[in-house]
């Protein structure tokens, strides 16, 4: 087999002297007799639990294991260099060895076999069942490093069998998924049964032997999600496939197989791909900085990938603007009208009761951006052109649809494909797909020609829409200057990147719109924020945030990396941080409880850092005015970085007070004070509305400042951490610096200069907090309220959470 040459290298050397060879042999074996020879098992050797076998460079290794939610025990491949157990294959997942007497052996067949016990070993429970009899003495079982195990002759280099024909779960690099024609074999993946069971799930991914080629994952002998054909460069369903960047793939189909395959371009990058028991497709690239593994790309994941949605003869569009996705092809109509007003699809389409075809003045529509439909029941000619197909196609009275056969970007479409009968899986993608054309009578060309004369127009006018708005943004950029210090990238890039900003790659959501994970080209992971048009940031809070970040370089600040700005899109690309905001952990129990005290010590003493650098060090003197938990992101080990920077205002270096018309976020005080009880201040509680009135034990009557009074300022303190050994006066000390920080004069508050040198010197005493200002059913007038709360004339203000309103100070 051609996999065999990446395995061995014989020396001519060996093959020069038959005496020598044999010495050589002698030698050999009775050398390795009774050792495991580095990435081999030799044909006289038994492998038993407990040994392993590795490749030459450790990426892969051999030998019994078990899930971490089972005692059973399995013989597999797994990556060796990963922390995290990541199983490739499993040679016995349907007969599991029940303790670790198993045993690893040759027969005298020369079948790699595994035995339940050394004890008995007349009945195997899984064998590499090669059917000819193996007489070399030259016979070893050899794991490679790319994570295939074969047995070849040491001499001659004679592949017998390899683990690559017969995968599991996973899809490995220059692995080959499909069917030869000849001897019948069938490269097929099988999810596991669950996460702890390697048995065979009810999931497979494989090559469908009948009608034009196409790769599909069913759910038991049911289609659930449809890769589709092969157009030349990728497959029809994964828009997102980018060939030649990092993934080298390629497909065979031919008079001896059908089979894909791929490569990496970079050998550094770890990947993989898998069937997972939840009826997923997902490929995985190893993340060595952060010792986990990266979701790169997953299918399905919105309603119109799953198979057959719409229904017989409907199509799938996720870009309509009607209510629902589903809408019947050219020519049809809803067989069960009442159905589809409910949602209900199953009955699917059928052809309009005047509708007939094989007459005078009929012809096509065209559908653009379209995965073809299943390929089963279509007739291919790779000969003939696409015009040939149509005219072919028009001759036939039972030919209800034609499209390319391949599409690629460099030759243009290729090849003829027609189907003859009812069509299923058919769907539009914003930015990929090929033309698909559906035959329809004389009145349907009509409705569609009139439907195509408004469309003409309404492209016309979306065309002078989109001048004007580049004409605009080219002013607006102008206006901008040499403000604009970031990169730029396309709509397309972010689109990909985020696999259409699909709903599972959500982070979340603020007042300004979503956010979403991508992964760039490159394997970068990005965090996209997408101004929704709704929000109350327009272009000048959009212009602020871009602006800022882009002057600001700190450990606690986070790192944006570019922005988008194309149609109506504003986009804001940051650096993805996989820890999520600060409010995910600490008002939430069972991730709270992931915070020690150190780490909520490091959180807070971050956090002060990266204010004191926007007040004072920064190029800019910056004032946040939203600082909140939801505000704060953690990297990988726990870091706090503040974000969200489009309320942020610029001050002069002299100016030491900034007004402001919306009550916005939370002070760092108040942030300290959450962090250390472990509760939320805008909370509404049963007899208070902020976190300084919150009662602690129902009836108790013990808030924040009445038992900071009492000196018995350890009741508040997270019951969490009650296990945990820490400094009690550690803890009092971040007590004492929040309540100085919500102080109701923000005359007394001290500056962040002050607050990072309180927490840096044990050995000073710390001025005794006076009145907080976040109390209970306070409320103030605004415009009366002095210089504890002036507005700009004409501005009003007022809070919705009862909390004092003051000029926001960089403190």
């Amino acid at each position: 087999m051609a996999i065999s040459t990446l395995i061995i290298h014989t020396s001519s050397r060996f093959m020069t002297n038959t005496e020598t060879m044999i010495v050589f042999i002698i030698f050999f074996f009775s050398f390795l007799q009774s050792c495991v020879c580095g990435d081999m098992i030799m044909r006289r050797h038994s492998l038993r639990d407990g040994d392993v076998i590795f490749s030459e460079r450790k990426r892969f290794a051999f030998g019994f294991f078990s899930s971490p939610l089972s005692k059973l025990r399995y013989v597999g491949i797994w990556y060796a260099e990963i922390s995290e157990q990541t199983v490739v294959w499993v040679a016995n997942r349907d007969r599991p060895v029940n303790d670790k007497s198993g045993l690893i052996k040759f027969t005298s067949r020369g079948n790699l076999c595994v035995y339940a016990s050394s004890v008995n070993e007349t009945e195997p429970v899984w064998s590499t069942n090669v059917s000819d009899s193996i007489l070399e003495a030259t016979l070893v079982a050899k794991l490679s490093d790319i994570g295939i195990l074969v047995l070849l002759d040491l001499v001659t280099g004679r592949c017998f069998w390899e683990s690559f024909d017969h995968p599991t779960d996973t899809f490995l690099p220059f692995m080959r998924l499909g069917f030869t024609r000849k001897d019948g074999l069938n490269r097929v993946l099988t999810s596991w049964r669950s996460p702890g069971d390697p048995g065979s799930g009810i999931f497979t991914y494989r090559i469908k032997r009948v009608g034009f080629p196409q790769l599909i994952l069913y759910k038991g002998l049911i289609p659930w999600w449809r890769a589709g054909t092969w157009t030349g460069q990728k497959w029809s369903g994964v828009p997102g496939m980018t060939r030649g960047y990092i993934f080298n793939s390629s497909f065979v189909n031919n008079q001896d197989e059908v089979s894909i395959t791929y490569g990496v371009t970079d050998a550094s990058v770890i990947t993989r791909m898998m069937v997972k028991e939840t009826g997923n497709m997902q490929r995985f690239t190893w993340i060595a900085r952060d010792k986990r593994w990266n979701g790169f790309w997953s299918a399905p994941k919105e309603d119109c990938d799953y198979y057959a949605h719409c229904g017989l003869n409907g199509y799938c569009d996720p870009t309509s603007t009607e209510a629902f996705e589903c809408t019947c092809l050219p020519g049809f109509e809803p067989k069960m009208p009442r159905d589809w007003l409910l949602r209900d699809t199953s009955g699917g389409c059928t052809k309009k009761n005047y509708a007939s075809i094989c007459r005078e003045k009929e012809g096509f529509v065209k559908l653009r951006s379209v995965k073809i439909p299943d390929t089963s029941n279509a007739t291919v000619d790779m000969k003939i052109t696409l015009e040939e197909c149509e005219n072919r196609c028009l001759r036939n009275c039972s030919c209800v649809a034609y499209a390319s056969a391949y599409h690629e970007s460099d030759r243009g479409a290729t090849g003829c494909l027609t189907w003859h009968g009812g069509i299923l899986d058919t769907r539009i993608y914003v930015n990929s797909g090929q033309d698909f054309y559906i035959r329809v009578d004389r009145e349907e060309m009509v409705g569609w020609n009139r439907k195509g004369a408004l469309g003409k127009m309404r492209a016309v006018f979306i065309l002078i829409s989109l001048i004007a708005a580049v004409m605009l943004l080219t002013v607006v950029l102008f206006c901008f200057g040499r403000e604009w210090e970031l990169p730029l990238f396309e709509l397309n890039t972010i689109a990909t990147a985020t696999n259409n900003f699909a709903f599972c790659n959500k982070l979340g959501a603020g007042g300004f719109g979503p956010v979403y994970k991508g992964v760039l080209q490159n394997g970068m992971e990005i965090a996209v924020k997408r101004l929704s048009r709704k929000s109350g940031q327009g272009m000048e809070e959009f212009k602020n945030e871009v602006k800022l970040i882009s002057k600001l370089q700190h450990r606690n600040l986070v790192r944006i990396l570019g922005c988008c700005v194309e149609l109506d899109e504003k986009m804001l690309i940051y650096e993805y941080l996989p820890n999520k905001s600060l409010d995910y952990f600490i008002f939430h129990e069972e991730q709270r409880a992931e915070l020690d005290w150190p780490k909520r010590m490091v959180i807070i003493q971050g956090i002060a850092r990266g204010i004191l650098y926007l007040h004072q060090d920064s190029r800019l003197r910056i004032i946040h005015r939203d600082l909140k938990a939801s505000n704060v992101l953690l990297d990988n080990e726990m870091i706090p970085k503040i974000a969200d920077f489009g309320m942020a205002r610029i001050f002069g270096v002299n100016q030491i007070e900034g007004s402001t018309n919306r009550v916005v976020g939370t002070y760092y005080g108040i942030l300290i004070l959450e962090i250390i009880t472990g509760k939320k201040n805008s909370t509404i509680y049963q007899e208070s509305s902020n976190l300084v009135g919150h009662e602690f034990g129902i009836g108790t009557g013990k808030k924040i400042w009445a038992l900071w009074e009492k000196g018995e300022a350890t009741e508040i303190i997270d019951t969490l951490m009650d296990g945990e050994t820490y400094e009690e006066n550690d803890v009092i000390k971040c007590v004492h610096i929040g309540l100085l920080c919500v102080q109701e004069s923000p005359f007394d508050r001290p500056d962040m200069s002050s607050v990072v040198f309180m927490f840096g010197h044990n050995a000073i005493n710390l001025p005794s907090p006076k009145h907080p200002a976040f109390m209970v059913g306070r409320k103030i007038n605004v415009q009366n309220s002095g210089s504890s709360g002036t507005l700009p004339s004409g501005e009003t203000g007022g809070s919705f959470n009862d909390v004092t309103l003051t000029d926001v100070q960089g403190r």
